[in-house]
């Protein structure tokens, strides 16, 4: 467990404890306080002022407890599938099924971890091996001191297929910012890269774009975004509404299960440190590739389904035209390479449209096997 769902609940309950003690001598001090019949007003409206913090504050105690102790029993009895494996005396965690080659390495974007591939891993597995992982910090994966840029994670993820012994021809598919990571990784370890796939993947120094930074610079600041997110997970609001125990739309029985009490344990200290690194991922990756004849797939969000609203601003019209454009310069890594469009998609392309994915990739493995007529239509985009 970490700091704000371990150490943040017992500040809570200390200061719960606080509060109540103060609040019962308080009311005990009442009387001397309004010793009149005519003080009775300011005496009860003291009185109601006391109550509504003691409820508070032991309402936060008990819930922000109540979450922690979940969450531990979740991650104590509830191991998700895979294996633990030990880089650099670090535990992370792999789920490898299926047989065949290459072998797909599945990648996930900020915030997420293997388990949000529940929905596509069952169906990719019907045509080869698939292993999702959990990157440092995430899931069942130890955090790592050091920097969290692509160079770093992208050796970590050569070392733990290294433990897997997993030498063997493999294709990267990495959702979001894991698209800067599968390009670092294809850059320093090309001997065994068969294909990439990038799932709506970031490219580098996208941060740069004007629309991208107009889109920032709107709404609320992010620290404060962050500030209510991380402060709403640790007191376990989510669980005390009952988000955690509702199965996730779409993925199988335990999958669904998984994923939801997973969703109700955000890792903002794992995402806060990547994002710190995005940009020095970005000057890491920026001049990696071409990748000459190397296959390469790119699955990409519907525009249209954020302008689906009758009137949209300007501002979200620039971001979705910016977002497509780097979208097509990811054709520019390589000859052989396509874009999807994912019709009705947003930016989690696996997990609105599985069946998408379930389709186009595992023909792309055929393709790459040689067991499938090549593309015919390399340098195209097309909508799905």
């Amino acid at each position: 467990m970490d700091f704000d769902y371990f150490a943040a609940p017992a500040v809570l309950l200390v200061f719960g404890v606080l509060v109540a003690l103060f609040a019962v001598r308080h009311l005990r001090l009442l009387p001397r306080k309004f010793p009149n019949k005519g003080q009775r007003v300011p005496r009860i409206f003291d009185q109601f002022i006391l109550l509504v913090t003691v409820i508070g504050s032991v309402f936060l105690a008990v819930a922000s407890g109540y979450n922690a102790v979940a969450l531990y029993r979740f991650h104590a009895f509830s191991q998700p599938p895979g294996q633990i494996y030990f880089v650099n005396g670090h535990r992370m965690r792999m789920n490898c099924t299926g047989v065949g080659s290459p072998t797909i390495v599945l990648d996930s974007g900020l915030g997420n971890d293997a388990l949000i591939w529940g929905s596509v891993q069952p169906l990719l597995e019907k045509t080869t091996r698939v292993c999702s992982y959990d990157r440092a910090g995430y899931g069942w994966s130890d955090a790592v001191s050091g920097p969290r840029d692509a160079d770093h994670i992208a050796a970590e993820l050569h070392q733990l297929l290294v433990e897997a012994h997993i030498d063997g021809p493999i294709v990267l598919m990495g959702h979001s910012i894991a698209g800067m990571y599968i390009r670092d990784y294809s850059a320093h370890y090309p001997e065994n890269i068969a294909g990439l796939i990038f799932v709506d993947g970031s490219t580098p120094l996208q941060e740069e774009n004007p629309a991208l930074q107009s889109a920032g610079e709107t709404g609320a600041p992010r620290w404060a975004s962050v500030l209510v997110m991380r402060s709403v997970a640790i007191v376990g609001l989510p669980r005390f509404v009952g988000t955690c125990a509702k199965p996730i739309p779409g993925f199988e029985g335990r999958a669904g299960q998984l994923l939801a009490e997973d969703l109700c344990h955000p890792r903002f200290h794992s995402v806060e440190r990547e994002f710190e690194s995005f940009h020095a991922s970005g000057q890491q990756t920026i001049h990696t590739g071409p990748f000459g004849a190397l296959p390469v797939l790119i699955f990409s969000q519907d525009p249209a389904n954020a302008l689906s609203q009758k009137h949209p601003p300007q501002e979200l019209v620039d971001l979705e035209n910016a977002w497509s454009q780097m979208q097509e310069s990811l054709k520019n890594l390589s000859t052989r390479s396509r874009r999807i469009i994912a019709k009705g998609s947003s930016h989690a392309v696996q997990v609105d449209r599985p069946d998408l994915l379930g389709k186009e990739v595992p023909l792309f493995i055929e393709q790459i096997r040689g067991a499938a007529p090549q593309p015919t239509n390399y340098g195209s985009t097309v909508i799905e």
